[in-house]
């Protein structure tokens, strides 16, 4: 039966409001959910990085598919500093990273990392960062960020070529500091060394054409970044422990409602427990795997080890009010004493 002209408009006009339908249907599943673009510097397929995948499918979860989390691992953003410029004109919305990298948000969060064996221990670490939580937060909110968790990855060891023991040994070495880290560099300048600012991405290739012989980071760094194939040395000293924090913009989290962030904080607290536990383990395997390839492990004698305390000690004038807000330094110092003290170290 032929279909008269007018059931044939009827029936494109019907088509036509369901097509509508669906499209406004469709726009409104998308602008019902967040995504939240994450970048870091960690490797893909590490323990960390699934850790950080196992959050965001928790945050899905308790949302009812309402937050979808989008990671950037590897340093497909860039470089840290690039990283925060990018979520300052919103391109992203989260970050993992290091203390270096939120030092360029606030350098008081410098406290937590960049004073060399100002820590005895991981546990006393943990101790500082907890008591300066609460302050480290309100100063990076009036920048614009917030802390969903803070963590470390454990000992920052020193790596070189060629073996070195004593902090002399190091002065004859081209030591590489991160790029942008101009405080840091000035700081080893006035020690004596040999600093080079270089970008992460280019540390494997200046190790391998000489432009660095030595270079400090985490041993899971060193395995990940194949760093062991230069640097067949490795100083088991505890110089500084590797702090990052989660943070997100405050402009996306005010966006968010109550309950999504009640959730995102509690899977965040989950995420940096599992983050600790890593650390002490990768820390280990890692050491293992480098050393079936060739890795020499020096172990630091108590008088060499004092040495690099007398040593590190010089350089905390020079830390305080340049590379740390003397405040913060003073803070940490304190916290510390409190915690060696009888009474402090109950709860350790």
């Amino acid at each position: 039966m032929r279909l008269t002209e007018d059931h044939k408009n009827r029936g494109l006009a019907g088509a036509s409001i369901a097509a509508l339908l669906l499209m406004v249907g469709f726009a409104s599943t998308v602008s019902a959910q967040t995504r939240i673009r994450l970048a870091t510097l960690i490797p893909s397929g590490t323990s960390y990085h699934h850790s950080l995948q196992e959050m965001g499918a928790k945050w899905k979860q308790a949302s009812n598919g309402s937050l979808a989390l989008t990671i950037y691992a590897d340093g497909t953003m860039g470089s840290e500093a690039e990283i925060v410029r990018r979520m300052r004109v919103g391109q992203l919305q989260a970050a993992l990273l290091t203390v270096a990298g939120i030092s360029e948000i606030d350098p008081s969060v410098g406290a937590l990392q960049k004073m060399p064996l100002v820590y005895r221990s991981l546990d006393e670490a943990a101790y500082v960062r907890a008591k300066l939580a609460p302050d480290l937060g309100r100063r990076l909110a009036d920048k614009g960020f917030v802390v969903l968790f803070w963590a470390d990855a454990g000992w920052v060891r020193l790596f070189s070529k060629e073996p070195g023991m004593l902090p002399q040994d190091f002065k004859k070495m081209r030591i590489f500091v991160t790029a942008g880290d101009v405080g840091q560099s000035e700081l080893y300048k006035s020690a004596g060394f040999n600093p080079v600012l270089l970008e992460w991405s280019d540390a494997l290739t200046s190790l391998q054409t000489g432009m660095v012989d030595a270079v400090p980071t985490i041993p899971l760094h060193a395995l990940s970044n194949q760093f062991y194939l230069s640097t067949h040395h490795m100083l088991e000293l505890n110089w500084l422990p590797l702090v990052g924090g989660l943070i997100i913009t405050k402009k996306s989290w005010d966006a968010l409602q109550p309950a999504e962030r009640d959730a995102m904080m509690k899977s965040a607290a989950e995420c940096s427990q599992e983050f600790q536990k890593l650390g002490q383990q990768e820390t280990q395997e890692s050491v293992e795997a480098m050393q079936k390839r060739g890795l020499q492990v020096h172990h630091v004698s108590k008088e060499a080890e004092e040495g690099w305390q007398r040593f590190s000690e010089a350089f905390y004038p020079k830390i305080r009010g340049n590379i740390v807000p003397a405040d913060m330094f003073d803070q940490v110092m304190q916290v510390l004493r409190d915690y060696r003290a009888p009474q402090g170290a109950i709860g350790k």
